[in-house]
């Protein structure tokens, strides 16, 4: 049972048997089995002791289902799905992005009446309203939920997303809308929305209570790890007490594009010890260099510190965000492991396969 702590929310896991000579045995189809060395035994035969040689075969051990690291037990996926979609409403809509950023980002708060039982680090499906240009019902677009699994209400009835209004000009200089981002945008309290899910379990946070995750955001893609971070330090919960070290960055390219910064802030105020954060603005901070700050430029002043965190194993990379961040994380790294002998490459493949580098990117 989990109950929220009060917090202001701001929006800017042989038997040997005798055989006669006569005796054949059949073998079941497709059984794996490993040959074991010959081996010679004295045995009676017509009064004669005479030494036979014998192959025993032996069925191979059963695999081990691998325990996940994760908080898998338990986890629902695709309860919904398009052709039978759970139908919410709009509870609150509202922009966190300051007027001279450049796009709207908006924070959105949907009934669920419990009925989709998401985790941290899950998405849930949007279906637009209308039809597209061949009359058919617009597609489902998938967001990254970014609200705890108790919700913003902390009544376990309530999903958010944070979504950023898609408008660009084309090659033919007409000005394009993006379907599901400015529908959601303009949604009014009140307004049904068709969702389905949940869905996702790369992005599910590690058991372990002591463990250091490190996550890694450009924009909108703060929203699991802000479905993290509430779980962590703005609520109380029976089965789970966070005591290990949640490290964000944030990339974003001006101070007003800056999402969740106070709720952060106040995060950072309740547990000094256990969080740290760092924001990389682009357009407006520069490092020694003189070049512009983005998310692997802020992370490469702890590069060294990083890559010590990364060699223990209940340290967690998450990464949400754009494509071509995780390269620049790479070419960080790329050294530093390379002094210790270590191939990068194959090192982060280690982890993926440990669960200990998850990456959400688009």
């Amino acid at each position: 049972m989990a109950t929220a702590v009060t917090a202001t929310v701001s929006f800017p896991s042989s038997k040997s048997s005798s055989l006669s000579s006569r005796t054949s045995i059949i073998l079941p189809e497709r059984i794996p089995f490993k040959k074991v060395p010959l081996q010679y035994r004295d045995v009676s035969v017509g009064g004669r002791v005479v030494s036979i040689r014998a192959q025993v075969a032996t069925e191979a051990p059963a695999k081990v289902a691998k325990e996940s690291k994760k908080m898998e037990e338990g986890v629902v996926v695709n309860k919904y799905k398009p052709k039978n979609p759970y139908t919410g409403r709009c509870l609150l809509n509202t922009k966190i992005t300051g007027d001279d950023a450049p796009g709207e980002t908006w924070h959105m708060v949907f009934s669920t009446e419990g009925e989709i039982p998401y985790r941290e680090g899950q998405s849930v499906g949007v279906i637009p309203d209308g039809i597209d240009k061949n009359g058919k019902p617009h597609k489902l677009r998938l967001y990254s939920i970014a609200s705890s699994a108790i919700g913003d209400f902390g009544d376990s009835k309530t999903v958010s997303l944070c979504v950023k209004r898609l408008v660009y000009t084309n090659d033919a200089g007409e000005i394009v809308k993006g379907v599901c981002s400015n529908f959601l945008c303009d949604l009014k309290p009140g307004a049904e929305v068709k969702m389905t899910g949940p869905v996702g379990k790369e992005m599910l946070m590690p058991k372990d209570p002591n463990a250091t995750i490190i996550m890694l955001a450009t924009g909108t893609g703060i929203a699991p790890f802000r479905s993290f971070l509430w779980k962590m330090f703005f609520e109380k919960h029976d089965d789970y007490e966070f005591n290990g070290l949640a490290w964000l960055f944030l990339g974003v390219p001006t101070s007003s594009s800056l999402l969740y910064k106070e709720e952060f802030e106040k995060m950072k105020e309740k547990a000094p010890e256990n969080f740290r954060l760092d924001f990389a603005v682009s357009r407006e901070q520069k490092n020694e260099k003189g070049e512009k700050m983005y998310i692997q430029t802020r992370m490469a002043q702890y590069a060294e510190e990083l890559w010590q965190l990364l060699k223990k194993d209940n340290t967690f990379v998450y990464m949400c965000g754009l494509k071509g961040m995780e390269k620049g994380i790479d070419d960080i790294m790329v050294s530093l492991a390379a002094r210790d002998g270590i191939d990068w490459l194959d090192y982060k493949k280690q982890l993926k396969r440990a669960e200990q580098w998850n990456v959400e990117v688009y």
